[in-house]
């Protein structure tokens, strides 16, 4: 059988490294990291996008919630705090934010967290239909420029892998401060297989602000939030 072709670059994310880790990141990345990343995500571990059980994630049949690019991982943390009982799994590719969330873990204490350090479609393709309970996007990367919007996460090819695995009646949250990205998640999102619930300027009761918003409010941009179900 010949080999296959590699995949298609598809990255809906920007830079992966930014500015030099400091030597405490380092520590975390090194000593915590391989203990929180889920096996056979990586088309490494995993060539042929075998479906994985989604029991081995946190061992057992807990609900597992799924944030799309955690950032510096503030609303992660948080929500793991809040939720003991609910096993979050978070991606990010970008380095920087996965060793913030690293820290941010340690001190808080949290043990009901996955880290995947990559793109959130990898983890969609190999988890069975129905295993995600609620997801979210806070924030994602605005990609403004008109021929950068295929790259938006809130598009149908981003969006079907999500939908697929979010069981019925599952909760899809979307934050962002970038009016044209909120018009086009309120156009792709329900067209995706999702019922819109609410949207406006006023946070969930559980939300944790984090350091895009704040930079957000700082700028004079207006956050805007809403909640999609799952047909």
């Amino acid at each position: 059988m010949p080999p296959s072709a590699p995949p298609a670059r598809r990255n809906f994310y920007g830079r992966r490294f930014g500015h030099t880790l400091r030597s405490s990141q380092k520590t975390y990345l090194e000593e915590d990291l391989a203990a929180l990343r889920p096996s056979g995500v990586s088309a490494e571990e995993n060539p042929h996008r075998t479906m994985i059980d989604p029991g081995t994630l946190f061992g057992d049949a807990r609900q597992i919630w799924l944030e799309i690019g955690f950032g510096g991982g503030e609303h992660m943390v948080a929500m793991a705090a809040r939720y003991p009982e609910v096993g979050i799994v978070g991606c990010e590719p970008y380095v920087n934010g996965v060793a913030m969330l690293l820290g941010k873990i340690r001190a808080a204490g949290v043990r009901n967290l996955v880290v995947y350090p990559g793109d959130a479609r990898d983890l969609l393709e190999v988890l069975p239909t129905g295993a995600l309970a609620k997801a979210f996007l806070n924030y994602p990367d605005p990609w403004p420029k008109k021929r950068h919007h295929r790259r938006r996460f809130v598009t149908p090819d981003h969006l079907g892998p999500l939908a697929r695995t979010l069981a019925q009646g599952a909760e899809f949250r979307v934050a962002t401060d970038i009016g044209d990205y909120m018009r086009q998640a309120l156009e792709e999102v329900p067209q995706a297989g999702f019922d819109l619930v609410s949207v406006g300027g006023a946070p969930w009761v559980d939300w944790v602000s984090t350091r895009y918003e704040q930079k957000a409010l700082r700028e004079g941009r207006v956050p805007q939030y809403a909640t999609f179900r799952r047909q």
